[in-house]
């Protein structure tokens, strides 16, 4: 009997010795709420997500199909897995405020093929309490040097049939109005997509990082599953690799309301550190320019009687610029090329316009002038330019360039969201911080978060902006529009909107015209956030409005501290905003087409410390449609421990300026 316990004993150590231990492929944000698992199962790598014990997303296969190569789809197995932990702070260049917390918990797995060619990648997750990210890392390896990917097979199997608001993934430049639907009833749709669940809880997909790899759109497959889309080529391709190489964050926001979703800096976190040793040269600012009137039909583009962009011209608006606190004026127009669209020239002015006098006289009045790059999208002709260009606005005092790309397609023939586009938008970048000069683009593809490593990409468009408002055939957007956007397009980074529009007459197409209140455009400032706010409307009409005026020219664009008060998408928002160089504080609060009551707890002030507040609303008789123009101005006292509410006409908004009484 002894020998035989001996025995059965042996032969149990002996099979413990054996046995590998199983791989712990868990990992949960710091708080503990959010759980992200992955498994194999027959074969195929899948993942899910838990928020609470409630499921977000359910088990979710990923992969790719390669050309003339097997797919990395199935017969693989968890080789090792490694857990990490990172909790710190950072300070960005600047933003919505002026220290971002970055904690998060980090899974990385080495996902490896039973047989076959033995290929392997990582697939790493960071999980933080706002939501979590994922992507995949292709290490340098014999039989998977070179390839090209047709397919990414990454799921988001999402719990229900949620209320989702989009746009369809081949608008051009993103310039639509969003769709609120259920994600079943979706076509294929750009990111972010913004979801509301039944219980409250808010998501977002969405992806950070995005380099040279193709913009990530999302195609419904039914059961309440989305797929990955990846922008094609125009041979249809999707991303040429060879490894070592890492793709884009794959990104959910999870958020208990609205307002968290907006405050969410879960993309930002999972860019790279700020790349540039020198940023003194990056400021922010309010500025105006020679623009709302090529709309208005006031002016032309190109050369000719009616030529907008002249140094005349140029220096009224330069005036009026340093008069009233503006840091810098864009002018369109100013270069050759405007007859013949695809042939831009980057450094010779037209005629009329002297860019050395412009800048001089600028300079005289601290006003930097701002440039222009339309390139129609002829990306050839402008890379073979492009160090000479910025040379040339390097060498005149301009440090600020906004960038255009009209047209549905770059080359009459790539997407702006595919890998050719990426590749282009990050060699603008780059070229442009070597000649220290901060980048608006416009027709870009949707922002990722690069302004933490290269922040001298200070906005960029992708947003049916507010010169849609002139020439739109359905009439300009309504005012739902802005009380949608900053939750979808927004969640992807500063927009480049232009609010600040004072006068809707519009004798160009007179059926068209901006869909709010006056009160609303000044609130639009704050809530719609971008480091380079262009105030959109010709100086005349400041001019003839000066009180209202006021609000816009003091508001500032660099921010301490961003605070949500109440929000609901599609119907009401308010955003408070802590200037980042004083003690005051900036209100912007809008309402869609419905008549609402602003109600906004101060607790957001400084206890103890009287506040007199300028508050610009909508006057009692304002209706977006009918009466837009009226403004109250009225100043009161308040204090942390109160509640302000002000009445909004549909279509409107409220904007105030809260400085300490002295």
């Amino acid at each position: 009997m002894k020998v035989a316990f001996k025995f059965i004993a042996l032969c149990a150590v002996a099979v413990i010795i054996s046995c590998k231990p199983v791989p712990r492929s868990v990992v949960e944000s710091p708080d503990a709420s959010i759980v992200a698992k992955v498994g194999i199962e027959d074969g195929r790598v899948f993942y899910s997500i838990t928020k609470d014990s409630r499921a977000i997303v359910h088990k979710s296969f990923l992969g790719f199909v390669l050309k003339d190569m097997p797919a990395l789809a199935s017969g693989f197995r968890i080789e090792d897995v490694e857990h990490a932990s990172f909790s710190s702070s950072w300070e960005p260049v600047w933003g919505e405020e002026s220290l971002i917390e970055e904690n998060y918990n980090e899974m990385r797995l080495r996902i490896e093929e039973d047989g076959g060619l033995k290929r392997h990648f990582y697939i790493t997750f960071r999980v933080f309490n706002d939501g979590c990210g994922f992507r995949y890392e292709f290490p340098e390896q014999e039989n998977l040097a070179e390839f090209v990917i047709m397919d990414e097979l990454t799921e988001f199997a999402l719990a229900d049939n949620h209320t989702s608001w989009s746009i369809p993934y081949d608008t051009e430049a993103y310039e639509a109005l969003c769709r609120e639907m259920p994600i079943n009833e979706l076509d294929t749709v750009c990111t972010p997509l913004t979801m509301k669940c039944a219980d409250g809880l808010h998501l977002a997909i969405h992806e950070a990082n995005l380099t040279d790899y193709a913009a990530m759109n999302l195609h419904p497959t039914g059961n309440n599953t989305l797929k990955v889309y990846l922008t094609p080529w125009s041979t249809g391709e999707k991303v040429f690799m060879s490894s070592p190489h890492t793709t884009p964050w794959r990104t959910m926001i999870i958020a208990d309301n609205a307002a968290e979703l907006m405050l969410s800096r879960l993309m930002l976190n999972l860019n790279e550190p700020c790349r540039l040793e020198d940023t003194s040269w990056i400021k922010p600012g309010r500025y105006i320019g020679i623009w709302w009137a090529y709309h208005m039909k006031k002016y032309t583009w190109h050369e000719g009687p009616d030529h907008g962009a002249t140094t005349e011209n140029t220096k009224r608006y330069i005036d009026f610029a340093a008069e009233h606190d503006y840091s810098g004026v864009l002018v369109e127009g100013w270069n050759k090329g405007w007859d013949n669209w695809y042939e831009f020239s980057y450094v010779e002015p037209y005629s009329d316009f002297d860019l050395p006098e412009i800048t001089d006289y600028a300079a005289s009045k601290g006003i930097k002038l701002i440039g222009h790059h339309e390139t129609g999208g002829n990306v050839i002709n402008y890379e073979n330019q492009i160090e000479d260009a910025f040379e040339f606005y390097q060498n005149h005092g301009v440090n600020a360039v906004k960038t255009g790309y009209v047209g549905t397609l770059l080359n009459g023939k790539e997407m702006h969201s595919g890998q050719y586009a990426v590749r282009h938008y990050r060699h603008v970048i780059e070229t442009a911080a070597k000649y220290k000069i901060m980048i608006n683009n416009h027709e870009p593809v949707m922002p990722t978060g690069l302004q933490r490593t290269f922040p001298n990409l200070m906005t960029q468009e992708g947003v049916r902006g507010q010169e849609w408002d002139a020439w739109a055939n359905d009439g300009g957007s309504p005012p739902s529009h802005t009380t949608i956007i900053p939750f979808t397009r927004g969640l992807a980074g500063p927009m480049d909107f232009t609010p600040g529009t004072f006068n809707f007459d519009n004798p160009a197409m007179p059926g068209t015209r901006v869909q709010t209140t006056l009160a609303k455009q000044l609130a639009l400032s704050v809530v719609l956030y971008s480091p380079q706010q262009m105030s959109s409307d010709m100086i005349e009409n400041y001019q003839n409005n000066l009180k209202p005026f006021e609000f816009l020219k003091s508001c500032t664009v660099n921010w301490e501290r961003t605070v949500i008060p109440e929000a609901e998408i599609g119907q009401y928002l308010t955003v408070a905003r802590k200037d980042k160089d004083s003690e005051r504080w900036f209100v912007g609060s809008i309402t869609n087409e419905s008549r609402r009551i602003m109600r906004l707890p101060l607790d957001f002030l400084d206890p103890g410390v009287s506040y007199l507040a300028k508050i610009f609303k909508d006057g009692p008789d304002a209706d977006y449609v009918s009466n837009p123009y009226p403004v109250t101005i009225e100043e009161v006292e308040l204090n942390s421990e109160m509640v302000l509410e002000v009445a909004q006409a549909n279509g409107g908004g409220t904007a105030i300026i809260f400085s300490k009484k002295q």
